[in-house]
């Protein structure tokens, strides 16, 4: 019988697409996945593998270059958000068909925050699209949702790992992926030279993504880069605060550390790079589990 996970999945922005990979690493080793908790990324990452295309998402992804990564962007000169993430729901409609919550067969939830009500928002009904939107709505970056008496944001400003909120089944174990760890980048699956030869196209893009952004979009000057980076590295001490909460609460039996170095938050276009990361990070995790487990005698 496959040992049942309960996994939750951090967010993270594109370092989240290590879920992928960690999801992929354990399939392979025999465990069922039987329910998910995500937020933000993780939500998305998850959302895509309950509705069964998780494949098709990582295909697709793996085809993002900056032409199609600008083709994502619709800007908005809205106050609230440079970002309105139209383009990229309508693309998800495309590549997977939507569901109800409560209608899957593995247990989900995604987590948002409403910055008007003050409180955590918890989806656990309701269309999985809709869910993922919510919590992916980067304060400042990607416009936020609308309800009839609230506004919602990225989860992670509240709870960027919710390991309270993964359903617990009799005789599962808790697998949580991190992809925030404040831990070195741990790249020994590939050799010195791919990691040079990769960083250095990387940066090339990023800095070709950069150079587009301010010449296509009026608000993208060179003190309003200065604006949101003050606004990422917030973002990025309140989620570490949180999710160290959330771990000395809730002990989980695996624990899968993606470093906090691994790509920026922006960097879709290493998607190859991260989902072999959480392979990598995966496979080392599933071991040392794996040998810490008693020994059947004969």
């Amino acid at each position: 019988m496959k040992q049942k996970v309960a996994l939750v999945l951090s967010g993270g922005g594109a370092r989240g697409i290590a879920h992928i990979g960690a999801i992929e690493v354990l399939e392979e080793k025999g465990f069922e996945i039987a329910s998910i908790a995500g937020t933000s990324m993780g939500a998305l990452i998850g959302g895509i593998y309950v509705l069964g295309k998780l494949e098709v998402y990582k295909d697709w992804l793996f085809t993002l270059d900056k032409v199609k990564v600008f083709g994502m962007v619709d800007f908005t000169l809205s106050g609230q958000g440079i970002i309105k993430g139209d383009r990229v729901i309508h693309k998800m409609r495309e590549l997977v068909e939507d569901a109800n919550i409560e209608d899957l067969q593995i247990p989900y939830v995604a987590v948002a925050a409403d910055i008007i009500n003050k409180r955590e928002v918890v989806f656990r009904k309701g269309s999985v699209i809709d869910a993922i939107r919510a919590s992916i709505a980067i304060p400042t970056v990607f416009t936020p949702v609308r309800t009839e008496d609230g506004l919602l944001v990225d989860g992670g400003v509240i709870n960027n790992l919710p390991i309270d909120h993964v359903k617990r089944n009799p005789d599962d174990i808790l697998v949580v992926v991190d992809v925030n760890a404040p831990i070195p980048c741990d790249r020994s699956h590939v050799s010195a030279h791919e990691v040079a030869s990769r960083e250095s196209k990387y940066q090339e893009k990023l800095k070709e993504f950069y150079s587009h952004l301010q010449s296509i979009n009026p608000l993208a000057h060179e003190e309003r880069f200065g604006y949101f980076d003050v606004i990422n590295k917030t973002i990025s001490m309140m989620t570490y605060h949180t999710t160290q909460l959330a771990l000395q609460k809730h002990t989980p039996d695996i624990l899968i550390n993606v470093s906090h170095d691994s790509c920026g938050v922006y960097d879709f276009f290493k998607a190859h790079d991260m989902v072999e990361m959480g392979r990598h990070v995966a496979k080392k995790s599933i071991e040392v589990y794996q040998n810490a487990m008693p020994q059947k005698s004969d």
